[in-house]
């Protein structure tokens, strides 16, 4: 039992909780970019409701329950948190003073512009594509990131 825990915990960590060092983003933060590209939220375009979001990102590509979606996202346009942010985020996406973001329906989001960088030429097959969880889409392994 605990060889099988071990093996289980080191997979989760060297698969979901590591960045991968070819675009260094986490699963969850690819498929956020990934899914806002699919929506073509762009940085020209006016922002989407962050539920929208996140809703697509639940239902094509990360099962895994709204809040660790939301959180993530919500880390991608905080200023505080990126060098570079990654989403454009309009309304309360909390505080360096450790004050939360708002609910995901009050908050609304896009791509931010050097997020283009990192999925320009994705349909050119730069990187490989996998099945998501339920085989019905693919998704890329990783991200061009010029």
């Amino acid at each position: 039992m605990q060889k099988s825990f071990i093996s289980y915990a080191m997979a989760v960590i060297i698969n979901r909780a590591l960045p991968d060092v070819r675009d260094g983003l986490k699963p969850v933060h690819r498929r956020i970019l990934y899914s806002m590209h699919e929506l073509g939220v762009t940085p020209d375009k006016p922002h989407k409701k962050s539920v929208t979001i996140v809703g697509d990102v639940l239902g094509k590509y990360h099962p895994h329950g709204d809040s660790a979606v939301y959180d993530a996202l919500v880390r991608l346009a905080q200023p505080f948190s990126m060098r570079y942010m990654l989403a454009d985020g309009h309304g309360n996406f909390g505080s360096v003073d450790g004050d939360g973001a708002a609910a995901m329906r009050y908050t609304e989001a896009r791509m931010g512009r050097i997020t283009l960088e990192m999925l320009r030429d994705l349909d050119k097959d730069t990187v490989d594509f996998y099945p998501n969880f339920d085989e019905t889409m693919m998704q890329p392994v990783t991200l061009p990131s010029r």
